[in-house]
């Protein structure tokens, strides 16, 4: 568990921004470890499938992990949690909150969009950031611009890693170049315990041939535990549905047939199995054809390449909202801002 040194801590803002975490599996808590030393922003509120937390100046994110990690659910974190089968719709009514990290599984392929269209419903207004996977994820939010708009939401969408900090980077590589010729990202995801990451690995499982989505989501942790014997514990990825491509071609960088996602997960050993990185190839104004390669450093673990981002994604979509500019947009179209 992270510990706090005092040279860690940032004097709180006079007003930082009041953000919620839906979702308090592995990227939930790794979200809210990653907030505890931010001065700009403090995590409010947070919610699982069977309760949420609330405490409007600032959750204890120690306490939190702890009893969620004893109990199964923030609703019986003492004097802020509240027990629901309705967690979400509940929080959205009862917590006054800037913005929400979805740190959801998006399982089923419809759910995203569902908890899009309660905060619609809802009258809420403020910032969504999400870190969707698949395209046709991405598709359904699409369908809901203008209800977004018109609702006073701002929704990042895609804005882990990859979709996310892979997308960004290529659309800002592809500035090179007169055409694209093609993007591929290749990922590395190392995790000691699969267990930490339930929904993350079933995602995953989602996209190997012989599964989808509602395969991977009827699977009992058992199923998933012997899939992992089989494969010594890793999970070989090629040619995903993954939204990178229809984020890059929203943006004019290039069609979707020419974006390429695959990688590797161990689910068994923190050491990523290969280097993180995206390669984008293209042909320059003077007629050469050349490679861009950015590559994640491997020390820095899945929690961090999609959270931090995700929160850097949170704090621009705020820039935006006060401006009074809402609807949906893509990691590839908003620049991220780094929070403090």
């Amino acid at each position: 568990m992270l510990k706090l040194e005092p040279e860690m801590i940032i004097e709180k803002t006079a007003n930082p921004i009041k953000v919620g975490v839906l979702g308090f599996g592995g990227l939930g808590q790794a979200a809210a470890r990653i907030l505890a030393p931010k001065g700009e922003m403090t995590l409010v509120a947070a919610a699982d499938h069977q309760g949420y937390a609330y405490d409007a100046t600032g959750l204890n994110i120690d306490a939190a992990i702890s009893t969620y990690g004893d109990r199964n659910s923030l609703g019986y974190l003492a004097n802020c949690g509240t027990l629901s089968n309705n967690s979400i719709q509940d929080l959205i009514r009862n917590a006054k909150v800037d913005c929400y990290f979805l740190a959801l599984p998006n399982l089923p392929n419809t759910f995203m969009a569902d908890v899009a269209k309660q905060f619609i419903k809802s009258g809420w207004q403020g910032v969504l950031v999400d870190a969707l996977k698949r395209t046709s994820a991405v598709e359904q939010l699409l369908e809901l611009q203008s209800d977004l708009q018109q609702a006073g939401i701002t929704y990042l969408t895609g804005c882990g890693a990859t979709p996310g900090l892979l997308t960004a980077a290529a659309a800002v590589a592809a500035q090179s170049y007169a055409e694209i010729h093609s993007v591929k990202i290749t990922f590395g995801v190392g995790i000691a315990n699969w267990e930490a990451y339930r929904a993350t690995i079933r995602e995953d499982i989602a996209h190997m041939p012989g599964y989808d989505v509602e395969t991977a989501r009827a699977m009992s942790d058992e199923e998933v535990a012997r899939l992992l014997d089989k494969t010594n514990g890793i999970i070989s990825l090629e040619n995903m549905e993954h939204a990178d491509d229809i984020m890059l071609e929203l943006a004019g960088i290039c069609d979707r047939d020419r974006v390429t996602v695959g990688g590797v997960v161990d689910t068994r050993n923190p050491k990523k199995p290969l280097s993180t990185n995206v390669k984008i190839t293209g042909r320059t104004f003077e007629g050469k054809i050349s490679t861009h390669t950015f590559t994640l450093g491997d020390e820095t673990s899945m929690a961090a390449n999609v959270c931090g981002p995700a929160f850097g994604y949170l704090k621009a979509g705020m820039a935006l909202n006060r401006r009074g500019i809402t609807g949906l947009f893509t990691a590839a179209e908003i620049m991220p801002q780094f929070v403090r």
